[in-house]
């Protein structure tokens, strides 16, 4: 549990309102109860009397509760929180050479750095660090795919170093960039093709977890996207987690650990990280999955991201669906994601 994560007690919380500290915005909601509207802690309005007062943690309690929004301060203000992202987006990505930290984002968005960090990574999913190094690490990949040598495509990218390279892309890049450039070259794959329920299904995993699952396809469609990795059919190793596999495909949405080994853009890994938030039982549109990540006008894109998952169900692309309520398109039939949707309602 982080700083940010941590309750605040009701006497520090008194202590924030009463010295209007805006870094504990976004922490909780003031409500005054004999007013009937709730505030942020940093809220200009006239301070209420200490026994007037009860604390939310968010403005959605606050709401339950039976308080409204204060106009002034505006606690409920969601579309203020995605300006501050999209602003800092623009500024992070508006230049590859220059790197804005922490508290000059905070400062170009009008939040304190604590709570900037905070909006930031509850609509993108990452810190600010964490997306330049996500950044930086899909530009390396850009660059080893368009046949650039690992060194060229590490200092290309910004790293200063080969060491801040692998540390940054540790967790996130199953194979080394070097087989990653050249096709999962030195990388064992097993894989296998198993009958299910929905249809024939194609599972493959490196040592790092799944990279591929699909349904209709085999071991001729993996080769072609790792066509220098040593395929290997089975493995007693590899049975344990196909089993896992299959279980949460047959049982969609029961909480299962099951490692993954993917890769792509920081924007497609920030949806996807999206889409595995999505409860199982509920549906978000394109438009919502693009807000979500920070780019609310987006909404191709993030179709485009959903489309380039390559394991599905385990990253659940098929709880996308259009605004208008419709099904959507779906990679493998639109009759294998209306099955997942119906049993994950039950």
């Amino acid at each position: 549990m982080t700083v940010l994560d941590t309750p605040v007690s009701e006497d520090r919380a008194w202590q924030a309102v009463q010295s209007r500290d805006r870094t504990f915005d976004g922490r909780f909601v003031t409500g005054v109860l004999t007013t009937g509207i709730y505030c942020r802690p940093s809220c200009s309005a006239r301070h209420p009397r200490r026994e007037n007062v009860r604390f939310f943690p968010d403005a959605g309690e606050a709401e339950q509760f039976g308080l409204r929004a204060c106009m002034r301060c505006r606690p409920n203000d969601v579309s203020r929180d995605e300006e501050a992202v999209t602003i800092a987006l623009r500024l992070l990505d508006s230049d590859e050479e220059r790197t804005p930290g922490l508290a000059e984002l905070a400062e170009a968005t009008g939040y304190s750095p604590t709570h900037f960090q905070r909006v930031f990574k509850r609509a993108v999913g990452l810190s600010p660090a964490e997306y330049l190094r996500a950044k930086r690490v899909a530009r390396a990949g850009d660059a080893l795919s368009s046949g650039a040598s690992v060194t060229e495509a590490i200092y290309e990218a910004g790293f200063g170093a080969s060491s801040r390279f692998y540390e940054a892309s540790e967790g996130r890049l199953g194979m080394t960039p070097s087989a990653w450039r050249e096709g999962g070259r030195g990388v064992t794959i097993h894989w296998a093709v198993v009958p299910t329920s929905l249809g024939a299904m194609l599972v493959a995993a490196t040592g790092k977890g799944v990279c591929r699952l699909s349904f209709e396809e085999g071991c001729e469609e993996l080769a072609a996207r790792f066509p220098n990795a040593e395929l290997v059919e089975g493995g007693s190793d590899f049975a344990h987690l196909l089993e896992s596999v299959v279980a949460a495909v047959e049982q969609p949405g029961q909480s299962r650990v099951i490692p993954l080994d993917v890769q792509g853009t920081a924007f497609q890994e920030a949806v996807w990280r999206e889409l595995q938030r999505i409860p199982a039982g509920e549906t978000r549109s394109y438009a919502q999955i693009a807000a979500a990540v920070g780019k609310p006008g987006a909404v191709r894109a993030a179709g485009s991201a959903n489309g380039a998952n390559n394991v599905a169900v385990l990253i659940p692309c098929h709880r996308v669906i259009r605004t208008d309520g419709s099904i959507g398109g779906y990679a493998y039939g639109e009759e294998i994601k209306r099955e997942l949707l119906k049993r994950e309602r039950g």
